[in-house]
C-alpha cells in the first residue's frame, strides 16, 4: 500500500516517473529533429543587398553575438540539410533583428519567409516593429491573423501564393490549409514552446526544404 511518502515530490518512484515522462518527450523530439534533418534543403544564399539596407537604416550597429547568429544561420541556410535552430536570448537582446535578417537571405535567394507568433498581439507588435525594415529593404511585408476574412484575406492569399508578398507574420492562422506560398524557404517559430513539435513541422511543409 503507498503512503504519504510515496506520494511526496521527492519519492524515489515519483522521480523515476518524471524521468521517463522526459527521456519519452526527449526521444520523441529527436527523433521528428532527426527525420526533419534528413529531408533535403534547398540551399539558400543571397547577396547581402537587403541586409546591407537595413543595417545601414538602424540608429545603432548590431551586437557581435547578433552578427555572429546571422552568420552561423546564413551557413546553415547555405547547406542542403534543412537548418532546425533554435535562437535563445534574454529580452532585449535583439532575437527579432537576427530573424529579419535571416528572413531576408530567404528573399535575397528568390523566396519568402514566415514568421508566426503565438498571440496577435505579439504577431502585430512584430509588423509595426519590422515595417520600417521592410521599408528600407524595400521588400513586401503582411500580416495574417484570424481576424482576416472575406476579400481581403483571399486577396493576401492569392498575392502570397503568387510570390508577392515577401515576408508573411501571422498567427496560427498561417497553419490553415488554404495558406500557400509561392516558394517559402524559411519559417521562424517565435516562443516556440507555445507550439507542438508537429505543429512547427506543419509550418515547414508548406515549403520545400524549408529552413527552421
Amino acid at each position: 500500500p503507498q503512503g504519504p511518502a510515496d506520494l511526496a515530490p521527492g519519492a524515489p518512484a515519483r522521480a523515476r516517473l518524471a524521468y521517463d515522462e522526459l527521456f519519452a518527450h526527449q526521444l520523441t523530439l529527436g527523433l521528428a529533429r532527426a527525420a526533419f534533418r534528413r529531408g533535403a534543403a534547398r540551399p539558400c544564399t543571397g547577396d547581402g543587398a537587403l541586409r546591407a539596407r537595413v543595417l545601414a537604416a538602424l540608429p545603432f550597429a548590431p551586437t557581435a553575438a547578433q552578427t555572429r547568429a546571422v552568420g552561423e544561420i546564413a551557413a546553415d541556410m547555405a547547406r542542403p540539410v534543412r537548418m532546425n535552430r533554435l535562437l535563445q536570448g534574454d529580452v532585449g537582446a535583439g532575437k527579432t533583428l537576427v530573424a529579419f535578417l535571416a528572413l531576408l537571405i530567404a528573399v535575397e535567394a528568390g523566396g519568402q519567409g514566415a514568421l508566426m507568433a503565438p498571440t496577435e498581439i505579439l504577431a502585430r507588435q512584430h509588423m509595426e516593429g519590422l515595417a520600417p525594415l521592410a521599408q528600407a529593404a524595400g521588400i513586401r511585408l503582411e500580416l495574417l491573423t484570424g481576424r482576416d476574412k472575406g476579400t481581403q484575406r483571399q486577396a493576401r492569399l492569392a498575392a502570397l501564393a503568387a510570390g508577392e508578398i515577401d515576408i508573411l507574420v501571422g498567427t496560427h492562422a498561417l497553419f490553415s490549409p488554404d495558406v500557400a506560398f509561392g516558394d517559402l524557404r524559411l519559417a521562424i517559430i517565435d516562443e516556440q514552446h507555445r507550439f507542438g513539435v508537429a505543429q512547427r513541422l506543419d509550418l515547414a511543409r508548406k515549403g520545400q526544404g524549408a529552413h527552421v
